[in-house]
């Protein structure tokens, strides 16, 4: 076996966009499972997080949400970078669809495909759920959950799995239940897990500010791990 990297690049309209696959290329071809970026865009953690699905057996894809791999170095980047693609949910949409179809078109992926995705990423995953009737299922990890104001499915058939911080201040118990009332009415097959006493961001080594309710957990970490790859091995094996 031997892990391999390769640049794709792929056009949403006149955006260029630029992703990381990682694939196994002992394997003729496999399932792709895309991986959306936090706010700070597509840097060395979605490409690590694509490294570990190839290692499963998948084809990781680390996608880019704002052209041109983009990526943000502070609070102030990070939001300039986001706030055009978060404020205006058909384009988040149809940017997320694009790095879709442009990873299908790899020869080394082939069957159903999946997505995960961190902060940010989660929200952009959940909204590829929300509009697409071909994906087999998404994770959000510590991502934010707030509904779509535009059109979506109103019968969700991809599976969905969000693993959150009960503690997390962006995304508080309310929006939790809100959430799960959203998945319900869309007859989705849903799971939540959270866990207690933790943070935004989860699962970022760097993460290290509780001021603004970002702390890593290496026990969260591990354990949605565990429930991100049996669900995978649900959906797409």
């Amino acid at each position: 076996m031997s892990i391999q990297r390769r640049e794709i690049r792929y056009q949403h309209g006149d955006v260029s966009l630029k992703g990381v696959m990682v694939y196994d290329d002992s394997r003729d071809a496999s399932p792709a499972v895309l991986v959306a970026p936090t706010w700070a865009g597509c840097t060395a953690f979605e490409v690590e997080q694509a490294e570990r699905l190839a290692g499963l057996g998948y084809v990781g894809f680390a996608i880019d949400m704002y052209g041109d791999g983009a990526t943000g170095g502070d609070k102030e980047e990070c939001t300039a970078l986001m706030t055009p693609v978060v404020s205006d949910r058909s384009l988040l949409q149809a940017r997320i669809g694009a790095a879709v179809d442009a990873i299908r078109a790899e020869p080394e992926v082939t069957g159903p495909t999946a997505a995960i995705g961190y902060c940010f990423g989660g929200l952009c995953v959940l909204d590829l759920a929300r509009t697409r009737d071909d994906i087999a299922g998404v994770v959000s990890l510590h991502g934010l959950l707030s509904a779509a104001d535009n059109e979506t499915l109103s019968n969700i058939t991809a599976k969905v799995l969000v693993l959150h911080g009960y503690d997390d201040p962006m995304v508080p118990p309310e929006q939790v239940v809100a959430f799960a009332t959203e998945m319900s009415a869309a007859r989705c097959d849903w799971q939540i897990h959270a866990y207690g006493g933790v943070l935004h961001a989860f699962t970022n080594p760097e993460a290290n500010d509780p001021d603004f309710g970002t702390v890593y957990s290496a026990a969260a970490t591990r354990r949605a791990n565990y429930a991100m790859d049996d669900f995978l091995n649900e959906v797409l094996i």
